[in-house]
């Protein structure tokens, strides 16, 4: 990750606190005596106070019912957006300069110190981006789109959609050196345009086309000529008081393969197990139900950097199966695996009791289950390079980088070269159905 960046400490702290003593692959350890709930705290967000130093990084504190209702609805879901702000922490940003960025009320709020931004994590081309923002009248902010932590040429190394007054060179709507938009056009097409009420950005960028949208109106449209096709998304803070809110991300996955999961399904997978294992692979009018374990459906294509959508719904909470990636072809499970598995210790989502679905096993346990996996429910992954991130039901539960040695077996050390996906048979009381598999190269 660029050095740029400066994480959040929240992020550090979820992943210390949820780190739990993980079990082997095939061996299950026992649960927990059942308890009271138990609060997962972090330090709450620094208040906007002058006595507070600017430079001093933020920590949240955040419950498990925050989280939980953080989850999409599943019209949306099954559009493919996800969540970039989860309502209670800045889990998944980094804030790259001095500012007093923090969550309030379920709000990104900045409003004193230098120039700064508030950036992802995750790097992405091909997307739709959508933002709830509001800001003083006199505010200067942006969206920032495809940009590097911290950019220094507008023209060379993002792209602004700026959020600033009319007087502004490119006001409220307008690409920062680009195409501006001018006030009177704002306002005929949405009546007289008020900064301090909430509004919507829709942003789609695909390819060399930029297409901005502010609530629900197209306003621009936008040809990009230069050769930006990765980078981050960054909110800014220049000077006044700015908000955000709902700020959601579908990645652009048209070109996707759809992996077979009904009659035809041996035409993607092969099916494999442990000697004197019973695992069996079924179709039914709910998708392909992997049943038993030590077992394994090994995709025959292979992927390296990717985004992963699925669906998949599990008989039981502690139904144990995972998709793993970038694996190594012909072996038993010898990849990354990301978790599906829902049981919680004490009755609480904030501790997973076998690292949470959205997990990254034995290397980054999800920070929250979100639900207990017996509805339709809905995973990302995005893998690309050594950087790991999953959303489970829309929220955001793991964000890892892994810095191990090289390795042709990610169960030994860092492994960025393709390999094969796999759905795992755990063992003999794995029910889990796949209802649908979307994967889409990034390149």
């Amino acid at each position: 990750m660029n050095q740029s960046l400066r994480p959040i400490i929240a992020r550090i702290t979820l992943a210390a606190i949820l780190l739990i003593s993980y079990s082997g692959c095939t061996d299950k350890k026992p649960a927990s005596e059942p308890s009271a709930p138990v609060a997962t705290t972090e330090p709450k967000a620094q208040e906007a106070v002058a006595e507070t130093p600017i430079d001093e990084p933020a920590e949240f504190e955040v419950d498990a019912k925050g989280l939980l209702a953080a989850a999409l609805d599943e019209a949306t879901l099954k559009e493919g957006w996800v969540s970039l702000f989860d309502g209670q922490s800045l889990f998944g940003w980094s804030i790259v300069g001095k500012a007093n960025w923090r969550v309030e009320e379920g709000v990104i709020k900045v409003d004193r110190g230098e120039k700064s931004f508030l950036c992802t994590n995750l790097k992405l081309a091909d997307c739709e981006l959508s933002v709830d923002f509001r800001a003083d009248a006199k505010t200067n902010s942006g969206v920032f789109l495809r940009t590097q932590p911290s950019p220094e040429d507008v023209t060379m190394d993002c792209i602004e959609l700026n959020i600033a007054p009319p007087e502004n060179p490119f006001p409220t709507g307008s690409l920062v050196q680009r195409q501006k938009l001018e006030p009177a056009d704002l306002d005929k097409q949405l009546g007289k345009f008020d900064p301090t009420q909430w509004h919507t950005y829709r942003i789609r960028m695909n390819g060399d086309k930029i297409s901005i949208g502010l609530d629900g109106k197209k306003i621009l449209e936008y040809v990009d000529d230069s050769n930006l096709r990765d980078g981050h998304i960054s909110l800014q803070h220049n000077e006044g008081h700015v908000e955000f809110k709902n700020v959601r991300l579908r990645p652009l996955t048209d070109g996707a393969t759809s992996m077979k999961l009904d009659a035809d399904w041996e035409k993607d997978w092969d099916k494999s197990a442990k000697e004197g294992a019973e695992f069996s692979a079924e179709v039914t009018d709910a998708g392909l139900k992997v049943t038993g374990g030590l077992g394994q459906l090994q995709s025959k294509s292979d992927w390296g950097d990717f985004i992963l959508q699925a669906t998949y719904q599990l008989a039981k909470p502690e139904v144990n199966s995972g998709i793993f990636f970038r694996c190594v072809r012909d072996s038993m499970l010898d990849g990354y695996e990301c978790q599906l598995n829902h049981a919680i210790t004490h009755n609480d989502p904030l501790q997973p009791a076998d690292g949470g679905a959205g997990g990254i096993f034995r290397r980054a346990p999800a920070r929250v289950v979100i639900g207990d996996g017996s509805k339709p429910t809905y995973v990302t992954l995005i893998a690309h390079g050594p950087h790991l991130m999953t959303w489970v039901n829309g929220v955001q539960v793991v964000d890892f980088v892994d810095t191990r040695a090289a390795a042709e077996n990610p169960r030994k050390g860092l492994r960025t070269a393709p390999g094969p996906v796999s759905l795992q048979g755990h063992d003999p009381t794995t029910d889990a159905t796949f209802k649908a598999i979307r994967i889409s190269a990034i390149k």
